[in-house]
């Protein structure tokens, strides 16, 4: 590596210059969510007092020789069902608005901020987090900055167009089945699933527990690498946060890829996708010099699991609003709670005894590869609205088939990284690079090498 291709500074970002006061990064990023956030309908609140007043505190320690934290005025946001001091969770939904205001933020929020970030608000998203689309029945759908007739993808869609629009250069989403990855994919921005377990979902509104992520999206790698790393360690408020040491990525993203075993998933992964998000894989794959193939065993089981387990765990959960609230709810999201609360106990018994066999199989493979790359979504964003989807000839059910690619992914609690790949100038495609539990230094490492290559990057929209 040459010295210009090591990342420059904690702060990678168009938005953020470490030569540039907080609070003047904060105006500008206040100014755009009003210009922009009216077409886009990413943010649902946005907490300027405080985000003024946390810039402010920054350059009085800038200005006082103090020591600034690595994510020194950068602004960010979060997905709305991640706890706000003062702000009302509203996890997408009508019904949790009747709740009182969180007493105190979430723990990513605090680790973000004690590295001087900036929150400015929260985002919009799929109700309760079951969803693909990031279209929302109560507050209107977030649209994609890159063709605000299509969708931005769910249930992080907030998230993904903020940080597409150039809102905000990170945000945080949630990621049960898909829901960062899949609006990182189709805004065109980078995002990091990390390993299940890795990041505290304290202060968080739960969707399933056992697949539920979190972890940010952002402009660049080096942002995505920055954020990740502040936000690690345990927190005995979770209790599937790993008390696991800290270990940083961003000192080794520039660190030589070489020596790296990369192969490309076939099989299940090289069918049902439309010819274009296939070709992404293909074209990430020779940059890398990558020729190997091999085969995720069992993933359309996984996915079929990944969705009886979702269903399950999900109905249960919303089983007493179902009972008192059925007309406040979504019809769609409601109609598929309440068929999720009648899967019978043997399909889910089965489900996880199947989850275990699969992990196994597929961590058998990381003994002869260190990375995996799979497209992210079979498809590019469709149009919001649209309910059918064409794949390899046959005609299928939207929603569902988003995720395909996904699911049999975050089941097992992989790391993934996703980097948006665009081909003309329509809009773009995505490729997941997966690896080992606890390798998210590799992943992102890839994606790292992609970006400065120029094979993947972030695209400012020309229709905003």
């Amino acid at each position: 590596m040459t010295a210009e291709d090591q990342p420059t500074s904690r702060v990678a970002s168009d938005d953020a210059d470490l030569h540039v006061s907080a609070s003047a990064h904060l105006s500008a990023a206040l100014a755009k969510i009003s210009n922009i956030n009216p077409r886009v309908n990413a943010f649902t609140d946005v907490v300027e007092d405080r985000a003024v007043a946390m810039a402010a505190c920054i350059d009085n320690k800038r200005s006082a020789g103090g020591k600034l934290g690595r994510l020194a005025g950068v602004p960010f946001a979060v997905k709305n069902m991640i706890d706000i001091a003062e702000v009302r969770t509203r996890a997408g939904s009508k019904i949790n608005l009747d709740n009182a205001p969180a007493t105190r933020d979430a723990t990513l929020i605090r680790r973000l901020e004690s590295e001087d970030a900036v929150l400015v608000g929260a985002l919009n998203m799929g109700e309760y987090a079951y969803d693909f689309t990031g279209e929302n029945w109560h507050y209107g759908p977030s649209r994609n900055p890159h063709c605000i007739d299509h969708m931005s993808g769910g249930s992080s869609g907030g998230s993904g167009a903020a940080v597409a629009a150039g809102l905000v250069p990170v945000a945080l989403g949630s990621d049960t089945n898909g829901s960062i990855r899949v609006p990182s994919a189709f805004c065109g921005v980078f995002g990091l699933k990390p390993t299940f377990g890795r990041l505290s979902r304290s202060g968080s509104f739960p969707f399933v527990g056992s697949l539920d992520h979190l972890g940010p999206l952002a402009q660049s790698v080096s942002l995505l690498s920055s954020a990740y790393d502040v936000m690690q360690g345990g927190d005995r408020d979770d209790p599937a946060c790993v008390d696991r040491t800290i270990e940083p990525t961003f000192d080794s993203l520039s660190a030589d890829i070489r020596s790296l075993r990369i192969a490309v998933a076939g099989g299940y992964f090289s069918r049902n996708a439309e010819p274009e998000a296939l070709q992404s894989v293909r074209d990430v794959a020779d940059a890398l010099d990558a020729h190997l193939t091999i085969e995720i065993p069992e993933a359309e089981r996984a996915r079929a699991a990944a969705q009886i387990i979702t269903a399950a765990e999900g109905g249960s959960l919303h089983l007493d609003r179902l009972r008192s609230r059925p007309g406040d709810f979504d019809p769609i999201v409601r109609d598929r709670l309440f068929a999720a609360a009648t899967v019978p106990a043997a399909w889910v018994q089965n489900a996880q005894r199947f989850r275990w066999w699969y992990q196994m199989q597929v961590l058998q493979l990381f003994e002869t590869v260190d990375v995996i790359l799979a497209p992210t979504t079979p498809c590019r964003a469709p149009r919001i609205g649209q309910k059918e989807l064409v794949l390899d000839g046959k005609i299928v059910p939207l929603r569902p088939a988003i995720g395909l690619f996904t699911q049999p992914i975050s089941f097992i609690g992989l790391p993934v990284v996703t980097v948006p790949r665009w081909v003309d100038y329509g809009l773009p495609l995505s490729v997941q690079i997966i690896t080992a539990p606890w390798r998210e230094d590799l992943a992102l490492r890839v994606a790292f090498h992609l970006e400065k290559m120029g094979v993947v990057r972030m695209r400012k929209p020309d229709t905003i």
